[in-house]
């Protein structure tokens, strides 16, 4: 694909849409970001909070660590930082600022204010609104479809934005021209100098959260334990991303490039390439190429499920972080369409249950199943049409995996939420 081509600004627009920076797991910093815009909005500290947010935000704060607030998890403890953080212009970057002092006053905020977290009644997976209260005057913020995507502020009943579905939609690149081979035929094609910015950030961001994930304590330390197993470069793929989701999730002070609005899934999709490319001592065009394709292709994968689903999402970017690394092997569309339905195929149906240390092992598993998919291949083996959820095509399975994570899975969802609150 050429610069020339229709397609060739709409998927780098995707691609720029899509990584961007994060400070800590992203359902937190939204969840900050939402209080420090409403808490700005109202121009004074709020004696009180309401939060609504939906089902699977609730489930992806419930259990992980909000970095910089002295190991401290929970929504109210997100909510109080974004309000003590404020500089809501940084978006899911605003964590990143706050200091010893600022972590007191977190807890002295958490003492004094009221703050209710509610569960929504909205159909939208990401659906999230704080309103804060002082004195007489209220001031509101609602988040709908994504970590930023403010589509309501209100302060003392006065409209001050308002945006609704279609315009949200129509501000972002459509993903409905993505198929894998069109895919394939950008980052064969892209210009280089179009993409080396964000992908750069991508690599230095999650390849230094991975290395610390390894030299550090965090959570079960799943990437550590990998490699005692043995050295090979295969477990090495897989260490790499799941010791940068071992930190992630345990409260490590490092940003992350984001993927389809998750950190792990951006770790995942892009480690594992990297690991590989500089093991073999590979071009860094060719490794640009490789990162796009996998970008993309997790980015494909979770267009048709969402952002938010009982889906485990680190299985779309692991086995697409597979397709980069059989690019990177010198691997065509046979070869990549195979990784992604036998990789498909084999894990397809891992649960998400919240932001927290497991998540780790799941990117591992996703890894795992995308290598056997591309090493069945290798060896004349396949999961054929009819197959369960295989399709005719690859194209065909993503989407019936994307109707499997969207529609399957939302009884699953809400019964996942029920046994997280009941514990």
């Amino acid at each position: 694909m050429r610069q020339n081509d229709p397609l060739y600004s709409v998927y780098l627009k995707i691609l720029h849409e899509e990584l961007q920076p994060a400070f800590g797991c992203t359902e937190p910093a939204a969840l900050a970001y939402a209080a420090a815009l409403a808490c700005e909005t109202l121009g004074r500290m709020p004696e009180r909070l309401l939060v609504t947010c939906s089902g699977n935000i609730i489930k992806n704060v419930k259990s992980v660590v909000v970095p910089n607030a002295g190991g401290r998890k929970g929504l109210n403890v997100a909510v109080a930082a974004g309000v003590i953080a404020g500089h809501s212009e940084k978006k899911l970057e605003l964590l990143g600022g706050l200091t010893e002092s600022d972590r007191r006053r977190i807890d002295d905020y958490l003492k004094t204010a009221s703050i209710t977290v509610a569960l929504s009644d909205s159909s939208d997976p990401f659906d999230l609104r704080v309103d804060a209260f002082c004195g007489g005057d209220t001031a509101s913020v609602h988040v709908v479809g994504g970590h930023t995507n403010v589509v309501g502020i209100r302060k003392n009943g006065a409209v001050l934005l308002e945006k609704t579905g279609a315009q949200t939609r129509a501000e972002a690149a459509s993903r409905d021209s993505l198929t894998v081979r069109q895919i394939l035929a950008f980052a064969d094609g892209v210009d280089i100098a179009d993409v080396a910015g964000v992908i750069d950030r991508q690599i230095a961001c999650n390849m230094a959260i991975a290395e610390e994930g390894l030299r550090g304590d965090y959570g079960a330390n799943i990437g550590a334990v990998l490699l005692k197993t043995d050295g090979s470069l295969r477990t090495r793929l897989k260490a790499m991303a799941a010791a940068g989701s071992d930190a992630r999730m345990n409260g490590c002070e490092m940003p992350v490039i984001i993927n389809s609005g998750s950190g792990n899934q951006g770790i995942a999709v892009s480690a594992p390439v990297v690991t590989y490319a500089r093991e073999k001592g590979l071009p860094r065009e060719k490794l640009y190429r490789a990162l796009v394709l996998a970008n993309l292709l997790t980015i494909y994968q979770r267009s048709g499920i969402g952002c938010l689903s009982a889906y485990c999402g680190a299985i779309n970017a692991g086995i697409a972080a597979a397709c980069g690394v059989v690019y990177l092997m010198g691997g065509v569309f046979d070869d990549i369409a195979h990784t992604l339905v036998n990789g498909l195929a084999i894990a397809s149906g891992v649960v998400c249950d919240g932001a927290k240390p497991s998540c780790a092992a799941k990117i591992a598993v996703g890894i795992d199943a995308g290598l056997l998919g591309y090493e069945m291949y290798q060896n004349d083996q396949q999961f054929l049409e009819g197959e369960g959820i295989v399709k005719g095509g690859v194209d065909q399975t993503i989407a019936a995996v994307a109707r499997l994570g969207r529609d399957g899975m939302r009884g699953t969802d809400r019964e996942i939420l029920r046994i997280m609150i009941d514990s």
